[in-house]
């Protein structure tokens, strides 16, 4: 009930996964993703890069401001790569940044928007300006007593809450997070690791969900294999476990949850955790969660790796894909 879909806007006569391979997707059309008003247009080669520019490594996460533009983290001396909406590159900056800026959220305050951002082999948590300026960094949480020193702390995903609050994700080091109020002083930290539910394994990307009465911070719980909602002061509130592989970051459209799925797609649930849509579902097991996968494995309609999605303003979605030769995908929202 819940297979990918996939419509074919020529080359009917052949399956959709001959298709793919044996003529340009212009000459095909391009894949159509989900069902219902979860319909979504698979973009081919979305993003326009200049001569002798490449994503490099893809291990990081999207967001877009209230322009519309698109920031992308890469391992590369353009740590953060600027599009317009239609995939045109407009700006680059992080050379100091390069090898490890992993999370990111963008934020409005004081009449304007910032980059949050975490970086996992500098050990630290950082505000930056849209073009990269960065007025502060938050190192490793030294007042929770968990850590010897910076190096066992790793951040991936980093979240702001209404009040300006902020809460660090350490998924690549202890699992546990760590939150701090809204000048940066150390509140507390909570979860980390374990099996048991409010416990995690690779809290790997955080988000504040406001589809509820009250704020929630989503993490995803990604080596549990599942995502946790806890209120703003630690506590447990509730778990999704079904249909999820191995979530790694998760966003948010009206009452659409987005959850990137390291384990080859990229799926969709309701606001009561109802499946809607598994999105790009790769078939092919070896190529899933894998970074190495040539470019000549790569097929339109089919996911990799997703290591990020996000929703524009509209309910398009980008995905990044953990490749070291870079992928980023865009699916727009059919009407």
């Amino acid at each position: 009930m819940h297979a990918r879909t996939i419509v074919l806007t020529a080359a009917l006569a052949l399956p959709a996964f001959l298709a793919s391979r044996l003529l340009p997707a212009q000459e095909i059309g391009a894949p159509v993703l989900g069902t219902g008003k979860q319909r979504f247009e698979w973009v081919h080669d979305w993003a326009t890069l200049p001569e002798g520019v490449s994503f490099g490594n893809t291990h990081g996460c999207i967001v877009s401001d209230s322009s519309g533009r698109v920031y992308v983290n890469t391992d590369t001396k353009r740590a953060v790569m600027v599009f317009e909406a239609d995939g045109r590159l407009v700006d680059s900056w992080g050379e100091d940044l390069a090898g490890g800026l992993h999370g990111m959220c963008v934020v409005e305050e004081d009449g304007g928007e910032f980059l949050y951002l975490t970086h996992t082999a500098r050990h630290i948590a950082a505000k930056a300006t849209l073009g990269g300026e960065i007025p502060w960094t938050l190192g490793y949480p030294e007042a929770s007593g968990l850590y010897d020193s910076a190096d066992s702390y790793r951040p991936t995903s980093i979240a702001v809450a209404p009040d300006g609050g902020i809460f660090v994700a350490d998924g690549y080091g202890k699992s546990w997070i760590h939150q701090y109020d809204a000048e940066r002083e150390y509140l507390r930290s909570f979860a980390g690791p374990g099996p048991e539910p409010g416990r995690t394994r690779t809290p790997h990307g955080i988000s504040i969900d406001l589809r509820g009465e009250e704020p929630l911070l989503v993490v995803s719980d990604r080596e549990n294999h599942r995502l946790q909602w806890f209120d703003l002061s630690g506590e447990l509130v509730r778990t999704l476990a079904e249909e999820l592989r191995r979530p790694c970051h998760t966003d948010f459209f009206g009452e659409e949850l987005l959850v990137a799925d390291l384990a080859g797609r990229v799926s969709l649930f309701d606001g009561k955790g109802e499946l809607l849509a598994h999105l790009g579902d790769n078939p092919d097991a070896s190529l899933r969660a894998t970074n190495g996968a040539p470019r000549e494995r790569w097929t339109d309609g089919e996911f990799l790796a997703p290591h990020c999605a996000h929703f524009d303003a509209r309910g398009d979605i980008y995905v990044m894909d953990w490749n070291a030769l870079g992928r980023i995908t865009k699916l727009r929202r059919v009407d």
